[in-house]
């Protein structure tokens, strides 16, 4: 309760967990978005979702090893995830695309062990992070430090949101993206290669978490084993926000960068992953209620 105190003594702390808070939620918000595009399209809960993450935290790595700055490293990360996404659509994803929702879990929990074993056989355990060099704002006279990077990200999130909504609304993919997720029977028969579109989606939801990869890797560290975490927040986010809403995403995310930060603060770092792990049992509860009384007001 120490710490719980310090926050009524010093409010400027307060605003400093804030600010980190919103900014480390945009990270989130990244990972998130390809989660809802996969679950809305494919109908695939996607569980390997924070390993996609990671391989693109290890791709932005190596690359600034080349002399490449990290920065730049952001869409090459991207770009390579991408091809990693769809080589995993077309060994793996396409044989669940209609199977029940359990067998899918399955599949992509395999995946999930599968990638993190590799990581851990081709890199080695020891974390990793690429220096981005950009430094930190001082605000209020030193009282409140912002990581350049956490800004860059945050903007990022954001612009990856623009893009994506643009991409769904004018591409010609895009419109059989959004066809095949109203009804995949309707559009196969005007036409639509859904097989194609799930490849894409699957794909392009693979190079929005190399994109955040890349950004969680200057942030902070990358390690064989940073999956779950990522995996889980963007379950929690995707529950929250519901399918095929990209501001939602973003909100919830931001929401959930806050309050595990504060959460972090309050109870201590080593109980931190139990706060998002405890609010994600709160929020399956509210959540089946609410469905619970919806249904009843339907009735």
């Amino acid at each position: 309760m120490e710490n719980l105190r310090l926050l009524f003594d010093a409010p400027i702390l307060s605003l400093q967990l804030l600010l980190d808070g919103v900014l480390i939620g945009a990270i989130f918000a990244l990972a998130a978005y390809g989660m809802a595009l996969v679950w809305g399209v494919v109908g695939l809960i996607n569980v390997s979702q924070g390993e996609l993450v990671m391989l693109g935290g290890y791709a932005a790595w190596f690359l600034s090893r080349s002399g490449i700055h990290p920065l730049f490293a952001v869409p090459l990360a991207a770009a390579l995830v991408f091809v990693v996404g769809w080589l995993l659509y077309r060994a793996v994803i396409f044989r669940v695309v209609d199977k029940d929702l359990f067998t899918s879990i399955l599949a992509t929990f395999g995946l999930s062990i599968l990638i993190q074993q590799l990581a851990n056989t081709l890199f080695g355990a020891d974390v990793r992070t690429a220096e981005s060099g950009f430094g930190t704002l001082f605000l209020f006279g030193g009282a409140v430090t912002v990581s350049r990077i956490k800004l860059i990200s945050f903007a990022a999130a954001l612009l990856t949101g623009a893009f994506l909504m643009l991409f769904l609304k004018r591409s010609r993919m895009g419109q059989a993206i959004r066809a095949t997720a109203q009804n995949a029977r309707a559009a196969r028969v005007m036409g639509v290669d859904t097989d194609r579109v799930y490849a894409w989606t699957f794909a392009l939801n693979a190079a929005i978490c190399g994109a955040s990869g890349a950004l969680v890797a200057m942030t902070w560290v990358v390690h064989p084993y940073l999956g779950l975490p990522y995996t889980v927040r963007s379950f929690m986010i995707v529950i929250l926000a519901g399918l095929g809403n990209v501001a939602g995403v973003l909100f919830a995310a931001l929401g959930l960068g806050v309050a595990e930060n504060f959460a972090g603060f309050i109870l201590g770092a080593e109980y931190q992953a139990a706060f998002v792990f405890t609010l994600l049992v709160a929020i399956l509860v509210w959540r089946r209620f609410w469905l619970a009384r919806e249904r009843r007001h339907l009735q």
